[in-house]
């Protein structure tokens, strides 16, 4: 029997903290996220972290995070170092993003 590639409608987002293969759907306090961890040896581009303003340098492994309504866009994307991720309830953001 043919295997169906087609996505299938209406499926609901995966829950909090489940794997989607490519990342992570996280929920938190400040809503629903898409949560991609970035390795060292492919971060080849420099980026400022929204936690703490420091440079993300090429070959530092960080976090892409995203909102997971499926509204959001390539502009909405946003890379963080993970500690600054992880400590984001802790503080807020040192310039607005």
């Amino acid at each position: 029997m043919p295997r169906r590639n087609r996505p299938q409608r209406g499926k609901a987002a995966p829950p909090p903290g489940v794997s989607l293969g490519w990342g992570s759907h996280e929920s938190a306090q400040d809503g629903d996220w898409i949560v991609r961890s970035v390795p060292g040896e492919n971060a080849t581009k420099t980026y400022r972290c929204p936690g703490c303003d420091h440079e993300i340098r090429p070959g530092t492994p960080h976090v892409v995070t995203w909102p997971a309504d499926h509204t959001g866009g390539v502009s909405d994307r946003r890379h963080w170092h993970r500690a600054c991720w992880d400590a984001r309830h802790r503080r807020g953001p040192s310039r607005r993003f």
